[in-house]
């Protein structure tokens, strides 16, 4: 059996386009029944869209009424509790996210961004929860020097490495916008399963 031989050359004078068909072409598929269909991840897609939708439109109307209803001040129960427990969850994400970086782990992605979030978090609740003066100050430094710059990290980077390993295998153009840059999905078997 003879096979088509690219040169170098070749391969290199193809557009970005040509180069990530070729890359399609040639790696191995997934054995069958692996992977969902089309028709499933697309359905599974809408779900989780109209979950979100519905979620929003539950949201704002009890946000404006949390925000007209709710007293300027409150004593809290449990704040002890709740700051502890609050800081040993975002522990736990950092040290998971440290493992999974460490072990090169897909896992990353995951734990990387939800540490990141809850770093944010913890910045706007720290800031608005303190007291005037040195409380508060302490709070924005802490927030502008140490939380958002490591939560900037923790989400950016696996976005990134998540980007390199898409384009290094042919799945989405690397000109694209990240925010233009779809999810690229399995192609069934199946002609009927097509979208």
């Amino acid at each position: 059996m003879s096979g088509v031989r690219l040169t170098d050359e070749e391969i290199e004078a193809m557009s970005p386009q040509e180069r990530r068909e070729l890359i399609r072409r040639l790696a191995p598929g997934p054995p069958p029944g692996l992977l969902p269909s089309r028709r499933t991840i697309e359905r599974i897609r809408h779900f989780r869209l109209a979950l979100l939708l519905l979620s929003i439109a539950v949201l704002v109307p009890w946000t404006v009424y949390l925000a007209v209803t709710l007293p300027d001040r409150y004593v809290a129960r449990n704040w002890v509790s709740t700051w502890v427990g609050f800081d040993i969850i975002l522990v736990v994400m950092l040290a998971l996210t440290a493992i999974a970086g460490w072990r090169r782990s897909q896992l990353l992605f995951p734990t990387g961004f939800a540490a990141g979030v809850l770093l944010v978090c913890d910045a706007w609740f720290d800031v608005l929860t303190s007291q005037a003066g040195d409380d508060r100050l302490q709070a924005l430094l802490t927030a502008a020097l140490i939380e958002l710059p490591l939560a900037f990290v923790l989400i950016a980077g696996p976005l990134r490495i998540l980007r390199y390993v898409a384009i290094k295998h042919g799945l989405v153009d690397p000109a694209a916008r990240f925010w233009r840059r779809p999810i690229p999905l399995p192609e069934s078997e199946d002609p009927a399963e097509r979208l």
